[in-house]
């Protein structure tokens, strides 16, 4: 992962495409509502929203900051604010699955790709450092650790917490583009913006499909053990 600057440009909403969790939708019928709730998705992400509307196949979250559009099929349940209840996630069998399950839970990213994105990087070792000074399981940057307010880079739990808190920011700026996300997270979303699209780095590039084919890899063959959040 390369330095990163942390800058509020975003893609255009109605532009960029969306990655989820393709599932059996369990929620039949949606209205908007009427104040904060949460969405509650197949992978065990939880959204605040303070409305959303069904569109065709795709689901529209209003939230603070913005709107995002989902597939209908990635959508669990909608639960009300003060009666959220808890969803269980899949506890994956890699290691370090329960700090993965916790940073995931903690801020909505999908456990599956946490541990797709340390695999990639280190490949689960909490001590790898690269040439450019990328640290521990996710390959943090010194300044990257540091925003995130990390004291030990090669803490597993401090290391995950971070990366995760991370890409849950890319997530976020790049409206859940699975590919910008990744991009950015590897060469910077400086370079994103720049290109406005995956740099033309053969690194980059590489590295958005090996996360991306480990991801649905991940998705496909993790296990039934459930953990609640």
């Amino acid at each position: 992962m390369r330095a990163e600057t942390h800058i509020l440009t975003r893609f255009p909403w109605a532009a960029a495409k969306r990655a989820a969790v393709i599932a059996t939708i369990l929620c039949a019928s949606m209205a908007p509502v009427a104040r904060a709730d949460y969405a509650v998705l197949q992978s065990g992400q939880r959204l605040h929203i303070t409305g959303y509307e069904t569109i065709g196949e795709t689901v529209r979250l209003t939230m603070q900051g913005g709107t995002l559009e989902i597939p209908a099929a990635s959508l669990l349940r909608i639960d009300p604010e003060d009666t959220f209840t808890p969803v269980k996630i899949k506890l994956l069998d890699v290691p370090f699955a329960d700090f993965i399950a916790t940073s995931a839970t903690t801020h909505g990213v999908a456990a599956e790709l946490v541990a797709s994105v340390i695999a990639v990087e280190s490949n689960f070792n909490p001590n790898a450092v690269s040439v450019k000074s990328a640290r521990g399981l996710m390959q943090l940057m010194p300044q990257t650790a540091a925003r995130f307010g990390v004291k030990n880079v090669f803490d597993p739990k401090q290391n995950i917490d971070a990366g995760t808190h991370y890409l849950k920011e890319l997530l976020l700026r790049y409206n859940g583009d699975l590919r910008l996300t990744l991009a950015a997270y590897n060469a910077g979303p400086d370079r994103v913006e720049q290109f406005r699209t995956v740099p033309p780095y053969r690194e980059t590039r590489d590295y958005v499909r090996r996360v991306t084919e480990k991801f649905n890899a991940t998705l496909k063959s993790s296990d039934h053990l459930l953990a609640s959040q």
